[in-house]
């Protein structure tokens, strides 16, 4: 929704006597700059909650002790009975104290007789309180737009050339990267970084789009919960997956004609799963999607969001998803999927159920351009509601490399180390090999280095062949697993070969 829409949508509740208001964000200055507008369009007060301050105007500078904690706030609005705006942050992590929620109950009642709302801002809560349904409302807040981006680089420019001498030395091609590099930050975050960008060398040059992607890639691996990754330069370097290969270049255009792909009737695609025993070039695809995509690549390891709190690990599911939704377009690796949701049943407490309904929510609902890459090693332990179709776009199996493959694996790993796969018998290799997998050809041609070194040659064909009659690929220690798995794909998933 666009963010004039969303602030007359906003103002249309408010008037209308929607008592409770859930506003899903942490941008804290932007939703009280907002609801700073609205109340001053409707003509009504506008107070602001926070545990440090307490309840006050949106302008107070200092505290009101009387009512630092929700309890005392919430009390004090259900006396005020004023036509007002309250903007509580945060209120929603105080609802495990029934108490509170009582509180809020009485307050909100009154604006179902007159104009104003408690609007309260923050991560909104997994599931609002059943006394509390009826009154309430939730909303999400847009991201900031392209052109809000573009204008606080130009404010923060003109700001900072007021007491600096500042250069501009920007294209207009450059300038457009620039915006698009900051998309996914929230605007403070854009602020101070476009700011230290230009005081760091004087101008807002080019230096500055790389500086800014940077500082963005830093800012998300403080939140510890994704992580920014190196993508392949093209699904080239993935040897092995045609049918996978085909289905992506289909789907490239949608990416880099998103408009012209939207007014044919298409949506951004949700994602695949890959499903294969380790070691097959799942890892591989998605390194490769992103960078044939020309996307970048964020990798979300399910280890990092569990939590021994309770509720924390929900918190920290969603709050990754967003985070990927505020990098949007982009791609989203979930790396061995199953770790996610493996707990299953009351054995982790329900979490790990909880958080498969909130990925399943997600995957369903999402408006932003992030396409899901899962991959998975044992399906025995993914849920079914994981695998149940449409879900994600397609479901594929990666198999094993067939002879030709296996060749153009060796041959791929021997240039990335310098060698002429041309002086070794490449097809004579590939047969030695059957049942290999692409992660254990890798490991003979780095092995045979190793060997040759340490007897001060060169690498010979001996070398890999005496590496491939000594390697036990897991083909065969877990041939009953790899069975298993095939005879489930067979008719329930495309073949990425």
């Amino acid at each position: 929704m666009p963010n004039q829409d969303f602030k007359r949508n906003l103002q249309v509740l408010l008037r209308s006597r929607h008592a409770i208001i859930f506003i899903d964000s942490n941008e804290k200055e932007r939703v009280k700059e907002l609801l700073t507008d609205i109340a001053e369009k409707m003509k009504i007060a506008f107070m602001v909650w926070t545990r440090s301050k307490g309840l006050g105007p949106y302008y107070q500078k200092g505290e009101n002790r009387q009512t630092l904690t929700a309890n005392q706030a919430l009390r004090q609005v259900e006396i005020q009975q004023i036509r007002a705006i309250y903007n509580f942050q945060e209120l929603a992590e105080e609802f495990e104290s029934k108490l509170t929620v009582q509180k809020l109950y009485d307050a909100a009642r009154q604006f179902l007789n007159h104009e104003g709302g408690i609007v309260i801002s923050g991560d909104a809560p997994m599931q609002i309180p059943n006394i509390l349904k009826p009154l309430s409302t939730v909303l999400e807040l847009p991201k900031p737009t392209a052109m809000e981006y573009r204008r606080l680089v130009q404010r923060v420019y003109r700001d900072i050339s007021k007491d600096n001498h500042v250069a501009l030395n920007i294209s207009g091609r450059q300038m457009n990267q620039l915006v698009t590099n900051l998309q996914g930050l929230t605007l403070v975050e854009a602020e101070k970084i476009v700011a230290k960008a230009i005081m760091e060398d004087g101008q807002l040059g080019p230096q500055d789009v790389e500086r800014v992607l940077h500082s963005k890639q830093e800012t998300l691996k403080q939140e510890g919960l994704l992580e920014y990754q190196d993508s392949l330069k093209s699904l080239d370097e993935v040897a092995g997956i045609d049918g996978l290969k085909k289905w992506l270049l289909k789907r490239r255009a949608i990416i880099k004609q998103p408009q012209k792909a939207k007014e044919f009737g298409l949506e951004f695609p949700k994602g695949i799963l890959l499903l294969g025993i380790q070691g097959t070039g799942k890892s591989l695809c998605a390194k490769a999607v992103a960078g044939d995509w020309g996307l970048p690549l964020l990798k979300m390891d399910p280890s990092n969001l569990y939590d021994k709190y309770i509720g924390e690990s929900e918190k920290n599911f969603k709050k990754a998803t967003r985070l990927a939704e505020q990098m949007s377009p982009a791609i989203l690796w979930i790396d061995e999927i199953e770790k996610a949701f493996a707990g299953g049943g009351d054995i982790d407490g329900g979490v790990s159920r909880r958080i498969l309904g909130t990925f399943l929510n997600w995957m369903q609902d999402k408006k932003a351009d992030v396409f899901v890459v899962a991959t998975a090693n044992d399906i025995s332990k993914l849920p079914p509601e994981l695998v149940r179709k449409g879900r994600f776009d397609e479901i594929f199996f990666v198999d094993l490399p067939n002879e030709l493959a296996r060749a153009q694996i060796l041959e791929i790993h021997l240039k990335k180390r310098r060698r002429n796969p041309d002086k070794y018998d490449l097809k004579k290799l590939a047969k030695l090999s059957k049942g290999f997998s692409g992660a254990e050809l890798e490991q003979v041609v780095i092995s045979a280095l190793y060997t040759a070194f340490s007897d001060s040659k060169q690498l010979e064909q001996s070398h890999l062949e005496t590496e491939i009659t000594q390697t036990m690929p897991l083909s065969r220690t877990l041939s009953e697993k790899l069975a298993a798995l095939r005879d489930w794909s067979r008719n329930r998933t495309v073949l990425a070969n």
